[in-house]
This record gives C-alpha cells, structure tokens and sequence, in this order.
C-alpha cells in the first residue's frame, strides 16, 4: 500500500491539461539531499557514509544520512533553514506564473523521490505550495528525538526502478483514478518535466499527444535520446529538452493556441 500523499482541495474538472514535475534539479537547482547536508557541522559527510550507499537503495540510504545529521545535533530549523535556500532552476518562476495565470487549464502535480518534507518546505517557502494538487514523494516525520525519519513511499516490481518508487505505477495510477473523478473524461494532454534517470520510467507511459520536457544535457535527456536512436518505436511522447523554464513555457503557449 502506497504511502499517504498530500491533498489538497479537488481540481476543477475542466482542465484539460496535466503536468507532472520532478523536484530535485527540476524545480530546484539541486539535490534537496545534497544541499541539507549543509546544515551538519564541517557541511560534509563521513567517508564510512557515504560508503555505504548500495545502487537501487537510495532511499536506505538517506535514512542513514538524517540519523548521522540528528546524532549531530542538526535540528529541524536548520534543516528547514538550508532546503528554503535552494536556489531555484533557472525560469522556473517565470514557468510557475504562467501555470499560475492559466490555472483553469492545468493540474500540477510533484511526483518525487526526495520526500515530503523538504518539498513542502521548499515550495511554502517559494509561495508556490498552492499550485499543486498532489505531491508524490517519499513520507517524513520528526521523532521524539528531533530525528528526521524518511520512509519509502511504496514498494513495487519494476526492475527500471529503485525499490522505493516506480514514478510510472503512481503516474498509471493517478490517470486512472482521476479519469474516474472527472466522470470518464481523460486529459487532452500530460506533460512531464524532469531531469533524472527515474524520470524515464513514468514516459514510457506517455503517449503521442503528450510532451516529455528533460533537462538539457542531464541524465534523462541524454538517456532518452540514446533510446530514441535505439528503439525509436518504443517512445511515443514528443520531447522538448529545456535548459530555462521559459522553454517550457514557449512550449504550452504554442499548444495553448491550438485551442
């Protein structure tokens, strides 16, 4: 069973688009989970720490790097503190208030492997919080000891993905049930903006009316044109690389006047 996510008040059923957004050097200009380790003394980690990482296990082990950060006296202010110092990508404001200014048409969603707290935090921060309608990440809560505690936001059985989440069984998932919540009306269009190689999973689901958006010359772009040279057949979205923002939002204008 998933873990709980965020809600906030339903969607009107009149957008016709949807967009999923990536966290982690897709909103923000970095690894959430890098830039908090800022906050522990010496801003580095052990060497044994970092040793300890296990391909596929990600999640395993940042529960590791929050236990060492509450051993270490980091407390939740500075936590908070270093994530609402995260610089965001660049444009992405510009990209927010278009989304902003176009709200009737569009359903955001955060759909992420970092967790719930440092999003949240980030994007309260940024004012931004109330343009989402779901975030999907990995669940967090602060123990009696002040420690943060990180846990998997699910299990599953792909084998493209870590264990803790496959970003295509939340998104299958999510068109489904609100398909069902708009009486049968699917979205005209999905929209996915990445930057990571876990965001290829969830565009493989996508189909020729949609737009996968990765980031220039990150790992998802470049995985995603190697693919498309090998078995261009197994891609279906249209592919938009971004390097600002604003890219993006060139992008949705020009579908938006296809009306």
């Amino acid at each position: 069973m998933a873990a709980p996510s965020n809600l906030t008040p339903a969607a009107s059923p009149a957008k016709r688009f949807l967009v999923f957004f990536d966290f982690d050097e897709t909103i923000i200009n970095e690894s959430s989970d890098d830039a908090v380790v800022r906050a522990v003394p010496g801003q580095q980690l052990p060497d044994w720490l970092k040793d300890s990482y296990r391909e596929g296990h990600y999640n395993e082990h940042m529960q590791r790097v929050l236990a060492y950060m509450a051993e270490q006296g980091v407390s939740e202010d500075s936590i908070r503190s270093v994530v609402e110092e995260i610089p965001p990508t660049p444009g992405l404001r510009a990209l927010f208030q278009y989304l902003l200014n176009h709200q009737q048409d569009f359903e955001l969603v955060v759909v992420s492997d970092a967790n719930m707290f440092f999003i949240e935090t980030w994007l309260e921060h940024a004012g931004a919080r109330h343009l989402f309608r779901r975030i999907f990440t990995n669940p967090t809560s602060f123990d009696a000891t002040g420690r943060l505690v990180l846990l998997p936001f699910h299990s599953h059985s792909c084998s493209r993905c870590p264990d803790n989440m496959c970003k295509q069984v939340i998104l299958r998932e999510y068109l489904a049930h609100r398909q069902e919540d708009r009486g049968g009306t699917p979205f005209q269009r999905v929209f996915y903006v990445g930057d990571g190689a876990n965001d290829i999973c969830p565009s493989l689901a996508l189909g020729p009316r949609d737009t996968v958006f990765p980031r220039r010359n990150f790992p998802m772009h470049q995985l995603l044109m190697e693919m498309h040279q090998r078995q261009p057949a197994n891609f279906k979205a249209k592919i938009v690389p971004w390097e600002s923002g604003e890219d993006v939002v060139d992008c949705l204008k020009k579908l938006m006047e296809e009306r």
